[in-house]
């Protein structure tokens, strides 16, 4: 059978041109109630919060979580804070710890949101009260690929596989992944797209990549996605196998999904927020905390470990991409015709 193919998608090259420049870090409005300034003599080895908070709008275990709890740890190792905690509020693909944080922590100097690409695409699919328009962007940290995953004995060998399968039955082909108008629900409608069946598509959204595993492993779904860190154990085990995977190009082995006749292309990204209410000069303080983190082998080790792609931007550059994210998720998930 010849496979037709879809007109080319891909959020990300639409928002690539900005990622080609960073900005200066955020000007300061004051050093009240701060020892020592990012800047002054002492300030690269000196700590610029005692005690940091990360609040984390999913389960333990998932990429956000992975992402925030090593960021956590290089923080520390860098010396820029004394300790850190962390606060896991998941549930609507990040809405609820997003609007669990502008209540209780919108004007709080001393805590930061992880955030990211599926924030984004459940704020545009769910259309809650709180949006990211609600906080301040620090910084970009991370970009990496979704994988498509399938148990080990399952039949599909190839992207091609499970598209030839949606075609002929998409209803009855579950695709398991992340938060309903994510990162991995939005590649399941490109995927359902390529097939011809985006009306049909029958896709399980989870909580987190664990959720996913077991979904796969117990046969609830005939194919998941998410970040190759979440499905690494599996893949390394046997237990799962890599059909395909949302580069222009193979990754770790993973043939493309485009190289097997799919146009489409997809990057996840995650980043850190701030309370809209913080001062000034303790945003461009949380940005030096983040700057000092990931500069530190330890936030390096552990970015090669997990096969993400580095991603930096900050201040207004950041801003600015959010936006443009932003703008770009709505009419995508309507073009793809995703469901809450």
């Amino acid at each position: 059978m010849t496979q037709s193919r879809s007109v080319p998608l891909s959020r990300r090259s639409f928002s690539a041109w900005i990622a080609a420049s960073a900005a200066a870090a955020a000007g300061a409005g004051g050093t009240a109630g701060m020892a020592l300034w990012p800047g002054s003599a002492h300030a690269a080895d000196a700590p610029l919060s005692n005690r940091l908070r990360i609040v984390i709008p999913a389960e333990e275990g998932g990429g956000w979580d992975q992402t925030g709890r090593a960021l956590g740890a290089a923080m520390q190792a860098s010396g820029a804070v004394g300790s850190v905690v962390y606060d896991n509020i998941p549930g609507v693909g990040g809405n609820l710890g997003l609007a669990r944080y502008v209540e209780k922590y919108n004007a709080d100097p001393d805590t930061v949101l992880m955030s990211g690409m599926v924030m984004v695409g459940a704020v545009a699919l769910q259309k809650p009260a709180v949006t990211l328009t609600d906080m301040t962007p620090i910084a970009r940290l991370t970009s990496d690929y979704e994988v498509v995953a399938v148990k080990a004995d399952s039949p599909l060998k190839t992207t091609s596989d499970l598209i030839a399968q949606l075609r002929a039955g998409a209803a009855g082909t579950v695709i398991a992944g992340g938060s309903a108008g994510g990162v991995d629900h939005m590649f399941a409608g490109m995927l359902a797209r390529a097939a011809g069946a985006s009306q049909s598509l029958t896709y399980l959204a989870h909580a987190g990549g664990a959720q996913v595993v077991e979904a796969l492993d117990t046969g609830k779904a005939a194919a998941g996605i998410s970040g190759h860190s979440e499905f690494a154990e599996g893949l390394a085990s046997g237990k799962l196998r890599a059909i395909g995977v949302s580069a222009k190009r193979p990754f770790l082995g993973i043939p493309s999904v485009r190289e097997q006749g799919v146009d489409a292309d997809l990057a996840n990204w995650r980043g850190v927020l701030t309370g809209k209410k913080v001062p000034p000069y303790r945003k461009a303080a949380l940005l030096e905390v983040v700057r000092r983190a990931t500069a530190t082998d330890v936030w390096q080790k552990t970015i090669k470990s997990n096969n993400w792609e580095a991603f930096w931007l900050e201040g207004k550059d950041f801003e600015n991409f959010i936006a443009l994210d932003a703008a770009a998720a709505g009419p995508l998930i309507q073009q793809l015709k995703l469901k809450a």
